[in-house]
């Protein structure tokens, strides 16, 4: 008797074969069988008229401390995500000395936009090491989980409060290359930093990972090799926009010196600047040419977004906005006053300077959201060039009078300038290139701004009902297999016979998200966008049921993905 069996399912296997209508069973946490299945079962899902598939892999989150109050990984979880990669961007919490721990809090406050008051007092902070930090998370998780080792930690725990501002010494990097070494030996799955200038910690300067120079990270990259089933990432200034040359070259690089693949997020597609998908994957041509491989993360959906003069947002980022924007809270509000500072502002969000952030600066077309002033009450829902019009007054002025009233709290919706059909068909394009892949999300990051993690059954449900912009067995690979295998995860990522049973049920008819909402459920009680899901009615993690009818089950099957015993080595 098996311990489950699925009958009657579309089957899409994700090898991106078409479905078949085929029974699944489940034994011990594996896939039993696949066909027409006689036998009995403790437990029968009818999956009569819904598709079954692997369970979807998100490559790229931020959920390295929010799995302590939250072990589901939500909402990720009730999306139909099944394993999740953490770790990225250089950013880790391990390993860590207890004396910056209160540094590493606000570094992610900052940098990533999580909540200080629930990193604070829902994360316990009693580790040291990376095997350490692993270990407290083995046996309560929902999903499985596997974390990159950040180059932040690192450089922070060997060189302390000199990790910012200095260069490393070669008997620094040699001590970083040990420290990474015994971190891989616990289980990370690899390497990650950032050398982006969008990055700076809580006191406003450029991150540790920043600091480093080209002899760091390439020594730090090469020490990967060494390594069984472990894999790169990282983030240079140009990924939001467009690389330049020695960002392209120094991408390769680290490919090929820790003869590994290397994801960067994030493509951004916009066919008012159809140069730069070309310009991107340059860097994944480069790393062909001399041995390595550089793979692109691209979002499948538009992302929902907040925006807030008052807390770390995309707009924080505008080049030239800093030295306001960093500004403590009463210091920045009375700068934005200032219409010498609007002027200045208002021209640098529209410079050519600005680069892919320019697409931030069409401000008559904001749409208020929660708004806190008696004087802005019938504003909410409401666009900006309406109301400017309306007081004979400029947008940006406008925004900012509102802004201003609220002190600084006012939630605002930008409107996408690339959801033109011109837009969709080019990344329906790219999503078929070798040098690019699905994914993104930052789930776990931002919390209050932006809400990716429901992109694959946004994605899904897009494919069948939507713009129908690609196959349904297509866009079940690249959630699946394609991350999978670019991971090199052990026996995940399809469904086949002796393979984990991560698996999702799904209406066709109805498999999506909701619009993203804020709620305050964190720690401390902060605020996350959450989008909730639909359509999804059975989600198994290592064959137990995770999620049921859109809804969290509670139970807790999910492990921590280990390198080498739960990865295998993948070459460029």
């Amino acid at each position: 008797m098996y311990d489950i069996i699925i009958r009657g399912g579309t089957v899409i296997d994700g090898s991106g074969s078409a479905g078949v209508i085929a029974d699944i069973a489940i034994a011990d946490g594996r896939i039993a069988a696949i066909g027409t299945i006689a036998a009995d079962a403790h437990t029968v899902v009818d999956a009569a008229d819904l598709i079954v598939t692997p369970g979807f892999v998100d490559p790229h989150t931020h959920y390295d401390a929010q799995l302590f109050w939250d072990p589901a990984a939500s909402p990720s979880n009730v999306h139909g995500v099944t394993s999740v990669i953490g770790g990225n961007c250089g950013f880790t919490i391990a390993p860590i000395r207890t004396r910056d721990a209160d540094y590493m809090r606000r570094l992610l406050a900052k940098v990533e936009g999580m909540a200080l008051p629930a990193l604070e007092t829902g994360v316990p902070w009693n580790w040291e090491t990376f095997s350490e930090y692993l270990d407290q998370l083995d046996g309560n998780l929902g999903v499985n989980a596997g974390f990159l080792v950040g180059h932040c930690a690192i450089r922070r725990y060997v060189m302390g409060e000199e990790s910012v501002g200095a260069v490393a010494t070669a008997e620094q990097i040699q001590e970083m290359i040990a420290l990474l070494g015994a971190s891989i030996r616990a289980g990370g799955l690899g390497f990650s930093t950032t050398l982006s200038k969008t990055h700076t910690d809580g006191d406003g300067q450029p991150v540790p990972s920043r600091w480093a120079n080209d002899e760091e990270v390439l020594a730090l990259c090469a020490a990967v090799k060494d390594h069984e089933g472990t894999t790169l990432e990282a983030i240079v200034d140009g990924c939001l926009d467009m690389f330049s040359d020695a960002e392209i070259e120094m991408l390769a690089q680290m490919s090929a010196a820790g003869q590994r693949p290397l994801n960067w997020n994030v493509l951004t597609v916009d066919s008012t600047a159809p140069e730069r998908i070309p310009r991107q994957l340059e860097a994944s041509s480069r790393a062909l040419e001399i041995g390595g491989r550089v793979v692109a993360l691209t979002m499948p959906v538009q992302v929902p977004m907040n925006m807030s003069f008052g807390s770390y947002c995309a707009l924080f980022m505008i080049p030239g906005w800093q030295d306001v924007m960093n500004l403590e809270h009463d210091e920045r509000r009375k700068k934005l006053a200032d219409p010498a500072t609007r002027t200045e502002l208002e021209a640098l969000s529209k410079a050519d300077s600005a680069g892919v952030f320019r697409r931030l600066g069409d401000w008559h077309n904001y749409v208020l959201g929660d708004v806190y002033a008696p004087a802005n009450a019938d504003l909410k829902g409401r666009k900006i060039g309406e109301i400017a019009a309306e007081r004979g007054n400029g947008a940006f002025d406008t925004l900012l009078d509102i802004v201003i009233e609220d002190d600084l709290r006012t939630v605002l919706w930008p409107i996408p300038s690339d959801g033109d059909p011109k837009s969709w068909e080019l990344r329906s394009k790219l999503w078929l290139d070798d040098r690019a892949m699905v994914g993104g999300s930052d789930a776990g990051a931002h919390l209050d701004r932006m809400c990716g993690a429901p992109y694959t059954t946004r994605f899904i449900g897009d494919c069948i009902r939507g713009r129908k912009l690609l196959g349904l067995e297509t866009a079940i690979k690249m959630l699946t297999d394609d991350p999978a295998r670019l991971f090199g995860l052990r026996d995940r990522g399809r469904i086949e016979v002796g393979w984990h049973a991560d698996l999702c049920v799904l209406d066709p008819l109805t498999v999506g998200a909701t619009h993203a909402t804020l709620v305050a459920d964190l720690p401390g009680g902060a605020a996350r966008l959450i989008a909730h899901a639909e359509g999804v009615r059975h989600v198994f993690v290592n064959g137990v049921e995770t999620v049921r009818d859109n809804l969290a089950t509670g139970a807790l099957p999910g492990t921590v993905l280990r390198s080498g015993r739960d990865t295998e080595t993948v070459l460029p």
